[in-house]
């Protein structure tokens, strides 16, 4: 198909010769010879790209092209001007437009911009499509958890992502803080830009502020050419600062003023730089006796203790275990081409009875390793890792495991159950035998539909 242009122009030899032209190179052309009929053609019709008079009668083009982008913000802008200066084409840049033409207008080159802008679009538009794709499946997969206490981080994040604040992500290692700080920047009017995350703690201090700040030609031997932060190359993105524990004091003074003035001064630099992203930080260190122990500015906790989501541990909220297991077991099955189907009883009631001190991670990886060595369609405790032993005595567990076993094997049983009804498939999804299953369903006071 076809795609479709609009040119406005007030000038009738103008208009009917490029749309003559571009008609003939198989464009489907509309024209008009006013901003105000332009905007109501647009109005009635999806435009792909239009071609603009700064000088109109009345409204003039930058006035359209406000308008416009309002009304179509997917439709391109090329404007045309016989008064071309460099103020007026930063302004049209500013304002929204794509492209910028001088009279009197050479057809040829006028072709190779529309082209050119057309491509570009058609990968814009890809773009923004895999991204909300990217988002549905993200709420949809990638953050597992029905858990009274992942609903209420999902709660939070719903909440901070549409605003331009700082947030602070605390939680163990694994607990998924990166997952939730793309979370935050794919619900948010960002989506659309960059999500750099840089991980304070591998970074040599000695090139931190390099990466954080950028650097000028010449402020260090190697220095050859100006580069730019992670803070100006997200642009109007987010940057994510993981491990924000770890920054020495010297760094943290330069990210406080970052935060407070929106701008940075690179290394080697005179003039500090503006810069519009948004920052995301995370730690699993409490910030609070970092400060008092004088290893963290209290000012800068304060700048990014905004809002502060606090994930908690694998161990908090066991009742997720399943989906995670069901989710991670696809994943690793789907990636290794490997039919597996699921766990045995046996080996879910292990899972669910481990401490996992390193969280999902953990459980990611010993799953992954099952995965690879298991041999049948239901992995079974010999399939996961040796040193996957539940401790009753172990701090971490909250409450009696014997009791946390049968109210998560309840739980495992009747989920199972509501995929497969028939008890036969059920059965031998669990790894248990039918008058096993019955027995248990009784014994757990299950009710069966």
């Amino acid at each position: 198909m076809s795609a479709k242009l609009l040119i406005v122009d007030d000038e009738p030899i103008i208009r009917e010769s490029l749309g003559e032209f571009l008609t003939q190179e198989g464009f489907t052309v509309s024209v008009a010879g006013s901003a105000e009929e332009g905007l109501a053609l647009a109005s009635a019709t999806r435009f792909d790209l239009v071609l603009c008079d700064i000088q109109l009668p009345g409204i003039d083009g930058l006035e359209f092209l406000d308008r416009l982008l309002k009304i179509s913000p997917d439709t391109f802008v090329i404007l045309i001007t016989a008064y071309g200066t460099v103020e007026t084409a930063v302004a049209a840049f500013q304002r929204g437009a794509h492209d910028y033409l001088m009279k009197p207008v050479i057809l040829d080159e006028v072709l190779i911009k529309i082209r050119r802008l057309l491509r570009y679009r058609e990968l814009h538009l890809d773009n923004q499509w895999l991204r909300r794709e990217l988002n549905r499946e993200f709420d949809a997969d990638r953050i597992v958890g029905n858990s009274a206490a992942m609903r209420r981080v999902f709660d939070m994040v719903r909440k901070v992502a549409p605003t331009p604040s700082t947030v602070l992500l605390a939680g163990e290692s694994g607990t998924g803080k990166e997952l939730i700080a793309r979370a935050i920047h794919l619900q948010s009017p960002r989506a659309n830009g960059r999500f750099l995350a840089v991980n304070c703690a591998a970074i040599p201090n000695d090139l931190l502020e390099n990466q954080l700040f950028g650097h000028r030609k010449g402020a260090f031997t190697g220095a050859d050419r100006d580069q730019t932060g992670v803070f100006v190359h997200a642009g109007a993105g987010t940057v994510f600062l993981d491990e924000i524990a770890e920054l020495p004091l010297a760094t943290q003074a330069k990210l406080l003023r970052a935060i407070e003035m929106k701008e940075v001064l690179p290394v080697g630099a005179n003039e500090p730089i503006g810069f519009e992203a948004r920052i995301l930080a995370a730690t699993n260190k409490q910030l609070a006796a970092e400060v008092e122990g004088g290893r963290f500015r209290e000012d800068l906790y304060y700048r990014l203790n905004v809002v502060c989501i606090t994930l908690p541990p694998l161990r908090e909220r066991r009742e997720d275990i399943p989906d995670l297991v069901e989710f991670l077991l696809a994943k690793h099955a789907s990636n290794m081409k490997k039919p597996v189907e699921g766990v045995s009883h046996e080996a879910m009631q292990l899972l669910l009875a481990c401490p996992w001190k390193g969280n999902v991670r953990e459980l990611d990886n010993a799953l992954q390793r099952a995965v690879i060595l298991g041999e049948g369609p239901l992995l079974t405790p010999g399939d996961l890792p040796p040193d996957l032993v539940p401790n009753a005595d172990d701090p971490h567990l909250v409450d009696d495991l014997g009791d946390a076993v049968r109210r998560f094997e309840k739980q495992h049983i009747e989920r199972v159950l509501r995929r497969i009804p028939d008890k036969k498939d059920a059965a031998r999804l669990l790894g248990v035998g039918l008058s096993s299953l019955y027995r248990r369903i009784a014994e757990l006071g299950i009710q069966i539909a």
